[in-house]
């Protein structure tokens, strides 16, 4: 198939829909979306089956892909310009896109991203559908902290709350999907703390104020209790990391089917020390995931909602390392191998607002689907990168070959 293609035809494959096993189907679809999905006469493709496309709910693309998975130059995001930028994006989302991963959304994104993901919406490129959440953090707080404090020329922040405001609105103007605000420190922000608190109560109820009325959703960084506390309080449409849990927190969760992004293998390896030059990072790691394991196994057995959510940037986690996130789910969580699949699929696009677009396979639903060898709903060991046999997105193929016959 070309890549210029948008209709298609697979006949006798059997069909994960995204919840539950349907079948061998005959599944059709045409300008990008699915138009058919039948039971099929003869069982023709036996050993592949079909399952929606991943969806990537934290990721940061703005990295430059000719590392090659080694540590990332700090200098590069700051002296690369916008137009080069770009093509890194795209080539980051097109990286990911080959290992199944067909939605991703990039939270604390620039124009860049945003102009990436109009073009690949538009078709001006195939590829995978990409959301840009405009970042909204404070001077010194986890989100500035990632440019040296002595550069001048360095990404928007907003103190006060006119500013937050404004910045949520200039983010709007732009083409933003959604917002992100930090209600902590970070781990690889320099020179801040994990617990420093960063926005004011009502500079974050200004920002949720503001995004909610201009229908933007709202994730929130957030790595301390006192961080997870103010995202609930101001009702924020998803957490990232959450590594502060507690158990007062998991009613409140419960009654708002909160998801989470936990982001595991990301702080794994910066436990693990992959990066020499982050030893700092390495530190706040120890200290600030002493108890996320148990706390957050806690969690999954009262029945929180985790969803697939890596902080891919093709360093720490490399291309296809949303597929390891999905198994470490399933071992700390405790999770059947469908049960974290969901969370990867049906669940994670309903947690970006994509729930009747993508992350299942449905007439009407978005032509966005993994074709691999095995049963991967079945054994997690059957959807590695190897095992993948073609990746389609809005009914573009991206990656390998399409079954024929």
């Amino acid at each position: 198939m070309d890549l210029i293609d948008d209709g298609g035809l697979i006949d006798g494959i059997t069909l994960w829909d995204g919840r539950s096993e349907r079948g061998v189907v005959s599944l059709g679809w045409n300008g990008g979306a699915v138009e058919r999905v039948e039971d099929a006469a003869s069982d023709r493709h036996s050993g592949l089956s079909i399952i929606p496309g991943l969806v990537d709910t934290h990721v940061h693309f703005d990295t430059n892909v000719a590392d090659d998975g080694g540590p990332q130059d700090a200098a590069w995001p700051i002296v690369t310009p916008d137009a080069e930028k770009a093509m890194h994006v795209a080539g980051n989302a097109l990286r990911f896109a080959a290992h199944g991963v067909t939605t991703m959304r990039d939270l604390a994104s620039s124009p860049v991203q945003i102009a990436v993901a109009r073009a690949f919406e538009q078709g001006v490129i195939a590829g995978p559908r990409l959301l840009a959440y405009g970042p909204v953090g404070m001077t010194a707080g986890h989100g500035d902290l990632f440019t040296p404090p002595t550069l001048r020329d360095r990404p928007p922040v907003a103190d006060g709350v006119d500013e937050c405001r404004k910045l949520v609105r200039q983010w709007a103007r732009a083409g933003a999907d959604g917002i992100k605000i930090y209600t902590s420190g970070g781990i690889l922000s320099t020179g801040d703390k994990v617990g420093w608190r960063n926005h004011t109560r009502a500079e974050t109820e200004a920002i949720l104020d503001e995004a909610h009325a201009l229908g933007l959703r709202v994730a929130a960084h957030a790595h301390s209790t006192e961080g997870f506390d103010i995202a609930l309080a101001v009702g924020v449409d998803s957490v990232e990391h959450g590594t502060g849990i507690a158990p007062e927190h998991h009613a409140e969760l419960l009654r708002r089917r909160l998801p989470i992004a936990p982001t595991l293998i990301v702080h794994d390896a910066i436990l693990a020390g992959t990066d020499p030059r982050r030893a700092d990072a390495r530190e706040k790691a120890r200290t600030t995931l002493a108890r996320r394991d148990p706390a957050f196994r806690a969690a999954a057995a009262a029945g929180i909602r985790f969803v697939l959510g890596t902080d891919a940037n093709g360093h720490l986690v490399r291309y296809g390392g949303q597929l390891d996130e999905l198994r470490r789910m399933r071992d700390l969580f405790d999770w059947t191998a469908e049960r974290t699949l969901v969370s990867g699929t049906s669940d994670a696009a309903d947690a970006v607002g994509l729930g009747d677009v993508v992350g299942t396979l449905a007439p009407g639903f978005g032509a966005d689907f993994v074709v691999v060898h095995g049963r991967p709903w079945l054994d997690l060991a059957d959807l590695t990168s190897d095992r993948i046999v073609a990746v389609v997105a809005r009914g573009r193929l991206l990656a390998g070959a399409l079954p024929r016959g």
